[in-house]
């Protein structure tokens, strides 16, 4: 397994077992504030004297869980319109164009919308996903367009085959390679959206990497580790996915040649 995947494993594995390994309640007071790492914990206290280390192990699940649910909607929305639009030309284009009048908002302000409307966790998934289709969309249909014009697409569709039919058994395995790639670029916008919503206030949980980041900025010079510890574990859960993103998009090559 490589580097990059074993990182990603490691990561969801902690995300998923941290708040059993919390030593402490993520919202205990266990020494003074902004406390240094050492005496009191691994890495030190917040501002109210709750240990980081605690709140940085339970604050992943819910930034990860809302991330994936996002993005595995969005990419499923996404990739039914682009294969549609890659086989029926008249069609697809007509379920293109509101997309692309999505694509054009900032993702953010999708957010701050949808969670106008939609309070809460599941206001956030609908963002995400709302965010990530009109991409995913876009990528599938630009990969099922070359495949759509081969020769066993073609006889299929001849023998009058169903649309689904020829999507699911035709047209998907040759494109699933890139899908999954994508797949793990939005989950990492998915993350990035998550993450902000929490900074902003309107996170997923009472604790998440957002929240933890803006609740330490305040108190950056004094204590450190509070900010870095949240912050570099968003980075590496981005940069191991992209890697691993990458690592799918060079083995589908071969497919698709």
């Amino acid at each position: 397994m490589r580097p990059a995947a074993v990182a990603l494993v490691a990561l969801l594995v902690l995300v998923i077992v941290g708040p059993v390994l919390a030593p402490y309640s993520p919202t205990e007071p266990v020494g003074p504030p902004y406390a240094l790492p050492g005496e009191f914990g691994l890495l030190g206290t917040d501002q109210l004297g709750r240990d980081v280390l605690s709140r940085v192990l339970a604050g992943g699940q819910p930034v990860v869980l809302t991330g994936l649910l996002g993005a595995l909607a969005g990419s499923v929305a996404g990739a039914a319109v682009g294969l549609i639009a890659a086989v029926r030309g008249v069609t697809g284009a007509f379920l293109m164009r509101p997309l692309d009048a999505v694509a054009a908002v900032p993702p953010v302000l999708v957010l701050l919308l949808v969670l106008t409307a939609v309070p809460g966790r599941s206001g956030i998934v609908l963002a995400v996903a709302l965010a990530g289709a009109p991409l995913v969309a876009r990528v599938t249909a630009a990969a099922a367009a070359p495949v759509v014009s081969r020769a066993h697409v073609e006889a299929a569709i001849a023998r009058g085959e169903g649309m689904a039919w020829v999507l699911g058994r035709e047209v998907l395995p040759l494109v699933a390679g890139p899908l999954v790639a994508d797949a793990g670029v939005r989950f990492v916008g998915a993350v990035y959206l998550v993450t902000a919503a929490g900074f902003l206030g309107l996170g997923a949980g009472a604790a998440d990497w957002g929240q933890l980041i803006v609740e330490a900025l305040p108190g950056a010079v004094l204590q450190p580790a509070a900010l870095a510890a949240p912050v570099l574990l968003v980075a590496l859960l981005a940069v191991s996915v992209n890697l691993v993103a990458d690592d799918v998009v060079r083995r589908s090559r071969t497919v698709l040649a």
